[in-house]
């Protein structure tokens, strides 16, 4: 993916996707952002804020965020952590009631093919 083609993907609310986090480095392309494409078989693309809930959840249903992995330069993420998820993921988390709080400006408009705006706000850290 081109420099080009990373800055004009947009939010869900239409405008220039912000920075997700960079400590830890997220995004299926590891540039800090919720950037998507072809290649991202599991839609990295929701920025969420992690809850130790979120990470039990998620560890349950076969994808453990919390132990590290060296071998894929994967430090292992706590709560707190900022970190582009899965859209599928963080919608079966909602529907289960272990959904995470996420930064909207920060959230890849890509989510919205899978999870409604509407859906998304009563989570968002972002709205004033």
């Amino acid at each position: 993916m081109g420099e080009g083609e990373i800055n004009r993907q947009l939010n869900v609310l239409g405008e220039p996707l912000s920075a997700c986090c960079t400590d830890p480095i997220t995004g299926f392309y590891r540039d800090g952002y919720c950037n998507t494409g072809p290649m991202d078989v599991g839609t990295h693309t929701v920025c969420a804020e992690l809850t130790e809930t979120f990470l039990a959840f998620s560890a349950r249903a076969g994808n453990d965020l919390s132990t590290p992995r060296p071998e894929f330069n994967f430090p292992g993420l706590k709560e707190g952590d900022q970190w582009c998820l899965c859209a599928t993921r963080w919608l079966d988390a909602h529907q289960a009631g272990h959904a995470p709080r996420v930064y909207l400006c920060r959230t890849n408009i890509k989510s919205l093919e899978f999870i409604p705006l509407e859906t998304l706000k009563p989570y968002a850290l972002d709205l004033s």
